[in-house]
């Protein structure tokens, strides 16, 4: 699943049969120059991250140990905030001989875990803080998942075929991406729980739906006129 710039509605999602790992699917897909990627530690492929490297496409992600590089260029840290280390460093070992990519190497001080925390990027411009806030931006993934299960009861499924798991899928994310949406535009501060719960009390209510996002707590407009032309049912024999 890959999220807008704003991390909020997605761009678009690829849906496996399970088989395949995340880094093989990962690997087929094709991002604009530009683009910033917020991966997790499953995501380590350095061949795939020189690749990204050459077209123009930048990753955040977590350290992950045992990595051996060797340090280009120490920076300076923000005199305030929780950042530790800021380094620009090269792969060494078998890896940094085929690959000659340079990665910021940033740490940070975790205070509710009491831990140092490392990330690793290959956009060498942006500050350390601006890093470790894009990262955290990940977790927007999680938050839509959550959504996805909990909101739209995507626990469970209704057919067992192929085809069948796929529409009900397909119909739960065209479900929450058009509940974002108006999640978005609304005037009034949703949370996306409440939005969903009472959108399924207006379902039988005449009313207008982007008028009524912004004021939910107006009375419906009055229904004179509306059914003016509809026919009239005759139980007479």
């Amino acid at each position: 699943m890959v999220l807008d710039n704003e991390g909020h509605l997605p761009h678009f999602a690829v849906i496996t049969d399970g088989k395949q790992s995340d880094q093989a699917v990962a690997r087929t897909l094709r991002f604009e120059e530009g683009t910033i990627l917020a991966i997790d530690r499953g995501y380590v492929d350095h061949a795939w991250w020189q690749e990204l490297t050459d077209n123009g496409v930048y990753f955040v992600t977590r350290f992950k140990k045992p990595m051996t590089f060797e340090v280009i260029e120490q920076r300076p840290v923000p005199k305030t905030g929780n950042i530790r280390s800021d380094a620009v460093i090269r792969l060494t070992g078998k890896v940094g001989r085929s690959f000659v990519m340079q990665l910021r190497l940033i740490t940070k001080w975790d205070e509710e875990k009491h831990e140092e925390i490392q990330f690793l990027s290959n956009h060498l411009k942006f500050g350390a803080t601006t890093i470790t806030q894009i990262y955290k931006q990940r977790w927007q993934i999680e938050v839509f998942f959550k959504s996805l299960k909990q909101l739209l009861r995507v626990k469970t499924f209704v057919g067992t075929s192929a085809n069948a798991l796929h529409v009900q899928i397909w119909t739960a994310l065209i479900a929450i991406l058009i509940l974002k949406y108006l999640q978005m535009r609304a005037q009034f501060g949703w949370s996306l729980s409440n939005l969903v719960a009472l959108l399924r009390q207006q379902l039988f209510v005449y009313r207008d739906l982007f008028r009524w996002i912004d004021s939910p707590f107006e009375a419906p407009p009055a229904l004179s006129g509306i059914h003016d032309g509809q026919l009239v049912l005759d139980f007479q024999n």
